[in-house]
């Protein structure tokens, strides 16, 4: 695709998908508003060579032996007229607009209708056209008529640079004239635009590169000051955010009339709506939307006039009809059009996948009157669609992930190349828009489920077992294990934020159902079906979403897995998944096929599902293993004893409950680490390892051994400035010519298909050291479990030392508790670790320091969400910056005992159940009493009670002992930071006094949002481009890792678009 949409391919995948109209689109847009009119082309010349796709072979097959000089020499010659790597070759197209003008794209084959459509959606002239058809004429003068979802190379050949484009109005329906209505306000407005300091400081410099006199002289740009690392930040905080963009007023109010619905009589002759305008000039209208035009009707009290008024204006365009009634409408838009236009280009992209500020304008903005948003609050539905069916999540990602695609192993056997590439792409970036609608879905539900807005499908049933079902997204609840196992051991003479559970209200659980223990309340409940506690944790929720990750990027044919997200808000986690198909008409217990549901009494299983299963299995490094129930019969699995493989009514096998796909950590046993599992890196990387070690036995002293790409996978992915100082177990030791790696080609080929041979013979059994009767001889079982052991060995005695030596080193520079996060795990390393890197680190004042505070974070962190979950709404504020005060401030008082007394008198029941199973306060629901705390009890928490509770979270999760150091280095900005984009907080970008008792007011925190995590695919040609990359980078070879970057960079511009983080990767 040479264009810039990536919304639409996804639709279609999916016909039961509401989306059948071109308009839907309308009211987002996901590029970059073109300047005008001779710079449409302009513009899809620039961001279409960048978001290219690469239809002309971005990638070189391997030499084939057997080519024909001749056909190698005729290949040659025609390299000149075939474009580079990384290029598109774009044809000129022109336009006929709806209006009668006439403008001209640049377009390429591969572009689909859709795409047009989003290119027409960006240009000045166009951008208020939504309901339109497209009439394709080529040099024959023989006219197409373009479906949506067609490519234009499968219409016609646009090469010839004869042909044209016209549109032609179609006829509104209620849909599409609510979504015209809804593009219109979004044109008028200039919040669309996603302004940030970034791109203001990048139009700062282009503004001072242009009045440099000499192209050669450094551009004079005034930089932020007290930024970086500058001793007073706090005062700098409200540089860190733009200045909100002043908006320029087009219309004093566009609203939907009361005179709505249109009456039966005026439906039969086509009024679909009615909207209420108030220009500048103070005039009123009241427009008549109908199926093919907007005019002024002539109402003007109480009773509707449906008759045209005495002006007579009619116009297919509520813009165009707005700009005939008010001239001031007309100067207004065109200024609102060329601030759009002069605007950053990534400020008109708009994100699949917003992200959040900490930050937020200080002092809080003026909050003025908006009917239009009034009116969309009122008529708000958490994500699912107001006019319309809802979406089919599960049928959507499904069938897109049944698009034709080839394997990675197939790619090089394809005679095109191209055409690999362009079925990838197709099928990568549908996937990419469905799963981030779907995230987008699930945010808006999750908040509506936490907020008592969506009742549950089960009401009749205990309060325990509720379940809501919301645009066919399935929702529960988790609980966080960690703050009831840190609550149960506290001795009661502690104070604290969480209460203690005393012993004496303590049941063991029963054989079989899970290894911790519930609390004596658990028994409102006991007649429900309770199995597996794990499924109710935060660390099994988490565990679910990796394992669900692993399967999908194993990508094996004929095995599912249902989209998945994972939502903190208001400190409840929710887990949204997509409906299995059939399981809300009817039981499908029936249906499974593989697994247990009653954690390992009964097993399923069947021959088929078995084999699909076997086959992932050997991607991810499982055993085939033999497994006894409670009915002594044994059977054979490739998988955890709790997933569960259901054939759904769509007849595909789908695989759930993957929350042990890597075995259990060896360095952590007992019951309270029954979440603890080895990262899939570690198993990845340990895999590598053993299988370079095997080879070295095999091969004679001396011999050099190429390493093959697959074998830097994982520490290629280092972050920060490792890039430039290359990875060490990645990269040969000596320099290679190129010439030399061309002779060296097919014994490196040979190589690399003996240690990926001996990287798949490693396999783990993943129910070792769980209460699972295994089968097999007990030398069998052995065997596994010191598998298991040597891998979490290996953890502590190579991954360890190895990453620490690399933080000494600066070959790994963590900058923020962020990026040190995704360095642990680059390299196989759980959080839970910290400690022990922070042990290593020491002797480095700053990263001892950063340890500290992402160890104080996390803790704080846990903490602040068991405040939260049992705040009522109007005290959230006041909690949270009390918590706030405490943290970073020095908050006194001599209430502790006081605060006890309470904490006794307000317990709270932490549920666990099986996959349903969520966490309820006894105040959750109306007509009980509530269990939910006072703000008065969480203001006498003083900062010693606090740190307290800190300290004994990180003795507690991370094995380490947090100093008196630790209050000190918290506080500071990037500590705030950290802690607010964990939980979700937005507090006023204001100075803050560290130093002060207080240093937070209730009216410093403006906001509370939701964090999400979830399972969104990343493309894996570009991932596999980017390692290839990185080990070009490390062998010194700049020219090759730069081809290798740019074909990446192509790829992702296409399937996620310009506005992600992996596309920043490639730019590194």
């Amino acid at each position: 695709m040479a264009g810039k949409s990536n919304k639409s391919k996804a639709k279609r995948a999916a016909a039961q998908s509401s989306a059948s109209n071109p308009t839907e689109s309308a009211p987002q847009s996901d590029v970059p508003a073109a300047p005008a009119p001779a710079s449409v082309s302009d513009n899809g010349t620039v961001d279409n060579a960048v978001e290219a796709t690469v239809p002309e072979a971005n990638e070189v097959p391997p030499p084939v032996p057997n080519a024909d000089d001749s056909e190698s020499q005729a290949v040659a010659a025609s390299n000149d007229d075939q474009p580079k790597q990384g290029e598109l070759r774009l044809y000129p197209v022109s336009v006929k607009t709806q209006s009668g003008g006439k403008m001209e794209l640049q377009l390429n084959p591969g572009d689909s209708v859709m795409d047009i459509r989003q290119f027409l959606l960006d240009a000045p002239e166009t951008c208020y056209f939504t309901c339109y058809e497209l009439l394709l004429r080529n040099k024959e003068n023989e006219t197409h008529h373009l479906e949506d979802y067609n490519e234009i190379s499968e219409v016609a050949d646009i090469t010839t640079g004869v042909c044209s484009l016209e549109m032609i109005a179609a006829l509104y329906d209620d849909r599409s004239i609510r979504a015209h209505v809804h593009r219109a306000r979004d044109l008028l407005s200039l919040s669309t635009l996603h302004s940030s300091l970034s791109t203001t400081l990048a139009l700062k410099y282009d503004a001072a590169l242009n009045k440099a006199q000499n192209p050669g002289d450094k551009p004079n740009v005034p930089e932020l000051d007290c930024l970086g690392f500058m001793e007073d930040v706090p005062a700098s905080l409200r540089k860190l955010i733009s200045s909100p963009t002043e908006e320029i007023k087009c219309v004093e109010s566009i609203v939907f009339s009361s005179f709505n619905p249109p009456p039966s009589h005026r439906r039969l002759v086509g009024d679909l709506i009615y909207l209420d305008v108030v220009t500048l000039e103070g005039n009123k209208y009241c427009i008549t939307g109908t199926t093919k035009a907007f005019y002024v009707n002539s109402s003007g009290g109480n009773i509707l006039d449906p008759r045209p008024s005495k002006s007579g204006f009619e116009t297919a365009t509520l813009i165009g009809l707005l700009q005939k009634l008010s001239s001031k409408f007309k100067k207004a838009f065109r200024e609102v059009m060329e601030k759009k236009a002069s605007a950053h280009p990534f400020e008109n992209v708009q994100s699949l996948l917003p992200p959040h500020s900490w930050l937020r304008p200080y002092p809080v903005p003026d909050h003025k009157r908006d009917s239009a948003r009034a009116e969309e609050a009122l008529t708000i539905s958490y994500g699912s669609e107001l006019i319309g069916m809802q979406r089919d999540w599960n049928e959507e990602l499904q069938s897109c992930r049944e698009f034709p695609h080839a394997t990675p192993q197939e790619r090089y056997i394809l005679l095109h190349i191209d055409k690999f590439l362009r079925c990838r792409i197709l099928r990568d970036r549908a996937l990419y828009k469905v799963s981030s609608d779907f995230v987008d879905a699930a945010l808006n539900g999750a908040i509506g489920v936490i907020s008592r807005c969506i009742p549950p499908i089960n009401p009749t049933d205990p309060e325990c077992l509720h379940m809501y079902v919301h645009n066919n997204i399935f929702f529960s609840f988790a609980v966080d294990a960690d703050i009831e196992q840190l609550s149960k051991k506290r001795p009661s003479s502690n104070v604290s934020v969480t209460e203690k559970m005393p012993s004496s209200e303590k049941v063991p659980c029963k054989e079989g159902t899970c290894d911790g223990e519930h609390s004596a309340e658990l028994n409102c409940c006991n007649e429900a079906p309770l199995v597996e506690n794990e499924q109710a944790t935060y660390a099994s929720a988490n565990n679910d979403l990796k394992g669900t990750k692993l399967y999908q990027e194993a990508d094996v044919p004929g095995l599912y897995n249902l989209a998945m997200a994972i939502i903190d808000y208001r400190g409840h986690r929710v887990v949204a998944q997509s409906v299995l198909p059939g399981i809300l008409q009817g039981d499908k217990s029936d249906a499974l096929l593989y697994g247990s549901v009653d954690n390992g009494k009964k097993i399923c299983w069947n021959e088929d599902f078995h084999a699909k299963v076997l086959e992932a299995a050997k991607l991810l490094h499982i055993k085939e293993h033999d497994v006894i129930d409670a009915s002594e019969n044994v059977f054979k699995l490739a998988a955890p004893v709790e997933c569960k493989g259901i054939v759904g009514s769509d007849n595909r096998h789908y695989l759930l409950d993957l929350m042990r796909v890597t075995p259990r950590d060896a360095n952590y046993t007992g019951p309270e680490s029954r979440f603890c599992v080895l990262r899939p890196e570690l198993i990845t990387s340990f895999c590598q390892a053993e299988s370079q070690s095997k080879r070295k036995t095999k091969t004679d002293e001396g011999t050099d051994i190429v390493p093959d790409p697959c074998d830097v996978s994982v520490d290629t992915s280092k972050t920060g400035g490792e890039l430039s100082h290359g990875e060490e177990n990645g990269a040969s030791t000596s320099e290679k010519t190129v010439a030399e790696q061309q002779d060296t080609t097919a014994d490196s080929a040979a190589r690399s298909s003996e240690s990926s041979k001996l990287c798949d013979e490693i396999t783990f059994n993943p129910n070792v050291f769980t209460d699972f009767k295994l089968g097999g001889t007990q030398e069998e079982i052995a065997a596994d479990e010191e598998n298991v052991k040597k891998v979490s060995s290996y953890l502590v005695d190579v991954v360890l030392p190895k990453f620490i030596a690399d933080l000494c080193a600066l070959e790994v520079s963590p900058m923020d508790g962020q990026t040190l996060t995704e360095a642990l795990h680059s390299h196989g390393v759980n959080v839970r670790y910290i400690g022990r890197i922070a042990n290593g680190v020491k002797h480095l004042p700053h990263l001892w320091n950063l340890c500290l505070n992402e160890i104080t974070v996390r803790s704080a962190k846990h903490i602040l969400k068991d405040i939260l979950r049992d705040i009522e709404d109007h005290d959230i504020g006041a909690a949270v910056s009390h918590f706030l005060n405490c943290l970073f401030g020095n908050v006194t008082g001599g209430k502790a005992s006081t605060n006890n007394v309470n904490a006794k008198n307000q317990k709270k029941v932490r549920v666990h159940y099986q996959s349903l199973c969520i966490y309820i306060g006894q105040g959750r629901g109306k007509g009980k009493a509530s269990a939910k705390k006072s703000l008065a009890s969480y203001m006498m928490v003083d900062s010693n009670i606090l740190w307290s509770d800190i300290q004994e979270f990180a003795k507690a999760k991370f094995e380490f002992e947090l100093s008196e150091q630790a209050r000190t280095t918290a506080k500071n900005v990037p500590v705030l930071r950290n802690l607010c984009q964990k939980v979700g907080i937005s507090v006023a970008a204001r100075k803050y006094d560290f130093g002060a008792a207080s240093p937070f007011d209730a009216s410093d925190v403006l906001d509370l949002r939701a964090v999400v995590k979830h399972s969104v695919p990343v493309c894996s040609e570009a991932k596999t481009l980017v390692e290839m990359g990185k080990v070009q980078l490390a062998e010194g070879m700049l020219s090759e890792s730069y081809t290798f970057f740019s074909e990446a960079f192509s790829i992702l511009q296409q399937v996620t678009g310009p506005m992600h983080r992996e596309v920043a990767n490639c730019c590194r």
